[in-house]
């Protein structure tokens, strides 16, 4: 039953990547975290908090996508060594202006230098699965075996993000609640010093640069209109996954269990985890296309109860099978990009897929902390559902495209 994935367990060097990149990219889901955290406790202010949240995610929204293609020209190594010790030091800064009080302008200038330097680690290992699983051949052109396996591959880093969604939280908050306000985002600070230069040493299963062509360049990734049927929806499905989080922390807040905000954040996590791994087991008949609108479509049913909850249990329950959905949708939104893009330019595709999120998020941060300022909670538990409809909508636009895309042959999937 589990033969795919003691396949992918047998692939020499693959478990040390994959390992190196789940605690490489722990600080993903510390960081937003802890930095409501270390903001709420010094200016009181969650308005303020999803202001700097919003500012973070428009800059990683650009500078993902940018450093991804810049690894596809220079390689994953050389680029890893030049731009993640400026992560470390940026957020290192603004760990310093907030805790000394400096103007505020002050915090959004350094979280603007600590986040143009973020690199989508899970991008770089999705393209390390790739090139070990298929080293030899176009990622358009594998066998309906060399398919599953990709897309066993894929749960099995959306199963690590769960295990990165479910560990991080709790850390971040048992860090900020318990010895101060600062520790969630050191801790991140020492995740991403450990797993970084890990992955790094690990030279054996890096994919090939591909310098840039004088002649008969491939035309902007971006372009490409399977990969935009993905970025507008999922860019409105980030602005659910960032307003759940602030929301959270403040329903939690409210309930006066703030110290068990990361412990609920964990159990939505473990409902993905749980579908991340029976994804990699399936053999779908549907292509990816057909798998993403159906996960987009219960994601938004399933996120109709959180506008009733009133209790910590309700809440956990509530975000537990509202998991179910997400990571299917995140390995489908994967399968979409890489599948239409030749390999030089797949790392660059696979870092737009979530460069939209982070985009989406900062809109739902900033809104969902305006709402629960002025308005309460519970009304804010609107923020996110409102965005899962216009993720819906956003479908609709690229209707044509995904016509032709659920047409595919499953040899395609």
């Amino acid at each position: 039953m589990f033969s795919p994935y003691l396949t992918l367990f047998r692939t020499p060097g693959a478990l040390k990547f994959s390992l190196a990149g789940l605690i490489g990219r722990m600080p993903i889901s510390m960081d937003s975290l802890a930095l409501i955290f270390i903001v709420v406790a010094a200016s009181d202010s969650y308005a303020i908090a999803g202001a700097l949240s919003a500012t973070a995610s428009i800059v990683m929204a650009i500078s993902m996508p940018y450093w991804s293609g810049v690894s596809d020209r220079i390689g994953q190594r050389a680029l890893l060594m030049r731009v993640a010790p400026m992560k470390a030091i940026g957020i290192t800064i603004f760990i310093v202006l907030v805790l000394n009080h400096t103007p505020t302008w002050t915090w959004f200038v350094s979280i603007v230098f600590a986040e143009a330097t973020s690199i989508n680690l899970g991008g770089l290992v999705r393209r390390r699965w790739l090139h070990v699983l298929s080293p030899d051949k176009s990622t358009t052109a594998e066998d309906e075996s060399d398919r599953h396996l990709i897309n066993t591959a894929y749960s099995l880093e959306a199963l690590n993000d769960e295990v990165v969604f479910i560990g991080g939280p709790i850390i971040a908050t048992a860090c900020a609640t318990s010895i101060a306000p600062a520790a969630g985002l050191i801790a991140g600070i020492i995740f991403l010093s450990i797993g970084v230069p890990f992955y790094i040493s690990l030279r054996a299963t890096e994919p090939p640069p591909s310098p840039r062509l004088e002649k008969n360049p491939h035309p902007a990734v971006i372009k490409n209109k399977s990969l935009q049927a993905v970025v507008l929806p999922s860019m409105f499905v980030g602005g659910y996954f960032g307003s759940i989080t602030i929301v959270t922390v403040a329903f939690c807040t409210l309930h006066a269990h703030k110290s068990q905000s990361g412990l609920v954040l964990a159990v939505w996590a473990a409902g993905s985890g749980v579908s991340a791994i029976v994804n990699g087991l399936i053999k779908w008949k549907l292509t990816h296309a057909g798998r993403y609108i159906l996960f987009l479509i219960s994601l938004t049913v399933l996120a109709i109860p959180l506008l009733f909850v009133h209790s910590i249990f309700a809440l956990g329950l509530t975000l537990f099978c509202n998991g179910f959905a997400v990571a299917p949708l995140l390995v489908n939104a994967y399968g979409i990009a890489e599948s239409t893009v030749p390999p030089e330019q797949i790392t660059e595709t696979l870092s737009w897929v979530v460069a939209g999120m982070p985009l989406g998020g900062a809109m739902a941060s900033a809104l969902a902390g305006w709402v629960i300022d002025n308005h309460g909670v519970q009304t804010a538990y609107w923020v996110p559902m409102g965005f899962m409809c216009a993720a819906l909508v956003a479908t609709l636009s690229y209707f044509t495209t995904y016509k032709a895309l659920i047409g595919y042959s499953s040899k395609h999937d």
